[in-house]
């Protein structure tokens, strides 16, 4: 499976990685929800390599599908931010899928 929709919507379902090129760098993700924003795609995913402040708790980033390149899906699970509401970041985006 190439199609980066479908290659997200399984990492969703299954809750596991993505390893992705976004702005020049190799990233890994954990997605969390895939949503629709004016007739474009976005998953809402946390970024593995981001470093966090230690008072500032890991948050979910939005990620246009079109920027992620060469999507890659790991066999490596992960766990569902205890803070997560599966529910689209704006109101009048249009949630798709959820873990």
């Amino acid at each position: 499976m190439t199609e980066p929709r479908l290659q997200m919507m399984e990492a969703i379902a299954r809750k596991q990685i993505v390893e992705a090129d976004y702005n020049g760098q190799r990233i890994r993700l954990a997605p969390h929800l895939l949503f629709e924003r004016h007739g474009d795609l976005f998953v809402s995913a946390l970024n593995l390599g981001k470093t966090w402040r230690s008072d500032e708790e890991p948050r979910l980033g939005q990620f246009k599908l079109a920027g992620l390149g060469n999507p890659a899906l790991l066999d490596e699970p992960f766990e569902t931010l205890p803070t997560f509401a599966p529910q689209p970041p704006r109101e009048t985006d249009t949630l798709l899928l959820a873990v």
